[in-house]
């Protein structure tokens, strides 16, 4: 890893490592680190190129993500963690699963997409859309170039065949909102293609842990807990 994550860490106890979603950081588990803290130790990092994380000159991609995240997990000599995963946070702890999965006890996908069509239409057109725009004006404004490279992120990652999840043997559990940007069948298809996983689908939208963390934070604890 050619960069140092920023990261908090609260309390003590098993490693439950937190990872935010798209343009986010650390902070979007505001409801879940107090209350997680209590049971675990909670370690919530920015992704590279987000929140105070450098960007750093390697690809910005999940792939590269999830090697940063092997780098962060090694520089502080854990060996074994409970992973939960936001949006694109979740692609990023699903190929890292697939990837080390000695790594991972417990496995929490929040709105995960294998694959960019997994997200509604009427929520990616205008991701796409901007996309394009600022893949034109990235080459004479480099201002323009963090923002594209988020949006890359969604318009062309990630790529997990659903077939490749039969291979993943831990405790699995996989949340999203009933109005979540994420299609339904999609976030099925990702429960059922993981052998013996669990699916939760909540009242909210995709920010159901921010938004309505009375009714995820308890999913969440017993599953880790149990």
């Amino acid at each position: 890893m050619d960069i140092c994550l920023n990261y908090v860490v609260a309390g003590q106890g098993f490693p439950l490592v937190m990872l935010h979603g798209n343009g986010e950081d650390h902070t979007y588990f505001k409801h879940q680190i107090g209350p997680f803290s209590e049971w675990y130790q909670v370690i919530a990092p920015d992704t590279r190129g987000h929140g105070r994380s450098p960007r750093g000159r390697a690809p910005f991609t999940l792939d590269q993500f999830a090697e940063d995240l092997k780098a962060f997990l090694d520089s502080r000599e854990i060996r074994r963690c409970h992973l939960l995963g936001f949006s694109d946070g979740a692609n990023i702890a699903l190929l890292f699963a697939l990837n080390y999965p000695e790594y991972v006890e417990k496995l929490v996908l929040n709105g995960a997409d294998l694959y960019p069509s997994g997200v509604k239409l009427s929520t990616q057109l205008p991701i796409v859309l901007g996309w394009g725009l600022l893949q034109a004006v990235r080459r004479f404004d480099k201002r323009a170039r963090p923002k594209w490279e988020l949006l890359d992120l969604m318009t062309t990652q990630p790529h997990i065949n659903a077939k490749a999840l039969a291979v993943l043997n831990m405790p699995a559990l996989v949340v999203a909102g009933n109005r979540d940007m994420i299609r339904e069948k999609h976030t099925r298809l990702i429960a059922k293609s993981i052998p013996g996983s669990e699916l939760a689908i909540l009242p909210g939208d995709h920010f159901v842990a921010r938004r309505n963390w009375e009714a995820f934070n308890p999913v969440i604890l017993e599953f880790l807990r149990k």
